[in-house]
């Protein structure tokens, strides 16, 4: 059973009315309207029971801390980014708001603090590699080079971030003529200029998700005291994983088995297969990821991914996410297979920066301790 009564949560958890409501309004239990019965909601069965778990008994600090780093409560401070009541706040700036308008320049200036910057025009390319693999080589290549973020001063490390960006915007957005924006440049690059403001939006939207794992990545390097070209690179080696930037290709694998069986049965197999949908949901937002609304209102979205996300929706209870909309903006303007990750990569390096300077800020070292599982030491003697 996917969802649950209210009465049936209760149970299970074994808190009042008002502690399940508070669990939902902070991400922590996924809800949706009955469809039985509008005026009340069902739960997700598998968010009510990982907290019923979670609070059996009096819980051990490391049974707390293993929690925390599994979707649980927070585990340090930012200012660059929070998610709360469903929405996407950037340094308390609506994120949705901000992509009506702004530009990723933009953006990266709010989250590092900055004045206005400009990225520097230029290109990097080895042979034949995919834009994702010249950014990584051109990041891995500063990374001996540059000087550790330790000691030094904030607007310095402002400066440097901005060489940095321009650095994966070289492998990531090539563009040798004029100077113009970074959704400019990808959509000129890949001749498809009518695809511009699409990929403006999807890149403001796209530019931070306060602790996602490619941004503990970057705070782990940068607590370190590596360079930020190092923290960058972290970041962008994480996102490649398939549970992260790369669950576009689970998207785009749904839609070319929905075009030979159907929506319906395509959605079916996938959760036969896999267990989840990764199209579909996030649990950050129980009420649907805010983020796709506003990318998929911004262009006319083909009827294979309309029919496929109205499907999903009915089929699983989750509106689609942002990987689906990434992918049905590439399916709209016929840009390259792994533009929804170029897009991604591109956006999300102001992120990582911000959270590199905040961590170097903080002067803090990011160590936490296993708890061991293997052989007892005296029965390995």
């Amino acid at each position: 059973m996917l969802w649950i009564t209210a009465d049936e949560a209760l149970a299970r958890l074994g808190t009042k009315p008002q502690t399940l409501y508070a669990n939902v309004s902070r991400g922590r239990i996924r809800a949706k309207p009955d469809p039985a019965d509008p005026r009340r909601s069902l739960y997700r069965a598998s968010d009510v029971q990982r907290l019923a778990e979670r609070h059996a008994g009096r819980r051990q600090a490391a049974a707390v801390a293993a929690e925390a780093i599994r979707w649980g409560d927070p585990v340090l401070p930012t200012a660059i980014s929070t998610i709360s009541d469903g929405k996407l706040f950037y340094r308390g700036h609506d994120a949705i708001e901000l992509a009506g308008h702004a530009t990723l320049e933009k953006v990266a200036a709010l989250l590092w603090n900055s004045q206005d910057i400009r990225v520097e025009t230029g290109e990097h390319r080895t042979g034949e590699a995919s834009r994702m693999a010249n950014a990584l080589a051109v990041l891995a290549a500063r990374v001996m080079n540059d000087l550790p973020a330790l000691g030094r001063t904030p607007s310095v490390l402002q400066a440097e971030a901005v060489s940095v960006l321009s650095t994966v915007a070289a492998g990531l957005a090539p563009w040798n003529g004029e100077p113009v924006s970074l959704h400019q440049r990808l959509a000129l690059g890949w001749q498809r200029p009518e695809a511009a403001d699409p990929i403006r939006r999807a890149l403001v939207l796209a530019a931070e998700h306060e602790l996602a794992v490619s941004a503990f990545a970057a705070r782990v390097t940068a607590s370190s005291g590596a360079a930020l070209s190092a923290a960058t690179l972290s970041g962008l080696a994480t996102l490649t994983g398939p549970r992260h930037g790369g669950a576009w290709l689970s998207v785009t694998r749904l839609a070319e088995q929905a075009v030979s069986v159907g929506v319906r049965e395509a959605i079916r197999g996938a959760l036969s297969s896999e267990g989840l949908v990764r199209a579909f949901g996030h649990r950050l937002y129980p009420q649907g990821d805010p983020r796709a609304k506003a990318l998929l209102a911004s262009f006319e979205v083909p009827p294979l991914y309309r029919f496929l996300a109205e499907a999903g929706e009915e089929l699983l209870g989750e509106p689609a996410n942002i990987d689906f909309a990434l992918a049905a903006l590439a399916a709209t303007f016929g840009l390259p297979e792994d533009s929804p990750l170029v897009i991604f990569a591109l956006a999300r390096t102001p992120g990582w920066l911000a959270h590199a300077m905040e961590q170097v800020d903080s002067g803090q070292l990011i160590r936490p301790r296993a708890r061991y599982a293997g052989i007892p030491p005296d029965d390995a003697l």
